[in-house]
């Protein structure tokens, strides 16, 4: 389904915590210096339906993985997953990846869990190497990636409430997003209320904005 990704330095150091974050924000942060695309969180926003198509055609492939059909990919069918698409990473490597993205803690990837993954897996490839097996959700991870470089105004690879508040307001001057809503669409994605957005987190809350989780309760 594409071509093989060498391991390489990808996720040498992937384990849950602090050094898989590690690994995506250097990952962030070196994407970062080609700047963004995106000129308005308005931009964002009008790219919703896209995503979301876009993301829904992916419901295919993660089913089609899923073999006893419940909804979730446990370890070894998403080891099957990378496999297929010549994902080349060791089982300790996926297994700490299914760890950091499994935010319900059920042991098992559902649908939403599964597009922040291959996204963070997308990020975290080496420039230049093939990408994910996944060529029809290649430029729709490069749009949530550049969306995020939109918003993380000092590229240190988190978003804070201020460059939120910033990137809300960038735009016309009739059209200024209230404080209010730009608090409200801060705290929508700052999980863990650190006070910043990670990347991770970021995909979490635009699944939910576009109406992924929907789609999962839907297939319920």
């Amino acid at each position: 389904m594409g071509g093989a990704i060498a391991k390489g330095n990808l996720l040498k150091h992937c384990v849950p915590g602090s050094k898989f974050e590690s690994e995506i924000v250097e990952a962030m942060q070196r994407r970062e210096v080609e700047g963004s695309s995106m000129r308005s969180f308005n931009g964002i926003i009008l790219k919703f339906p896209k995503i979301e198509q876009s993301l829904r055609t992916c419901k295919t492939t993660f089913d089609q993985f899923d073999e006893d059909s419940n909804g979730v990919l446990d370890t070894e069918e998403l080891k099957n997953c990378f496999k297929k698409l010549e994902i080349n990473f060791t089982d300790d490597e996926i297994n700490d990846l299914s760890k950091a993205c499994d935010i319900n803690k059920n042991r098992g990837i559902e649908f939403n869990e599964y597009i922040v993954l291959m996204c963070i897996v997308y990020l975290l490839q080496e420039q230049g190497k093939p990408t994910v097996g996944l060529p029809q959700l290649e430029a729709t991870f490069e749009t949530l990636v550049d969306a995020f470089v939109f918003l993380d105004k000092n590229r240190d690879g988190y978003v804070s409430k201020k460059e939120m508040m910033e990137a809300m307001n960038e735009t016309s001057e009739t059209e200024q997003s209230s404080e209010c809503l730009a608090t409200i669409r801060f705290e929508e994605m700052d999980w863990d209320k650190d006070g910043t957005v990670s990347f991770k987190e970021f995909l979490f809350a635009l699944t939910r904005w576009i109406g992924i989780d929907e789609l999962e309760y839907e297939q319920d």
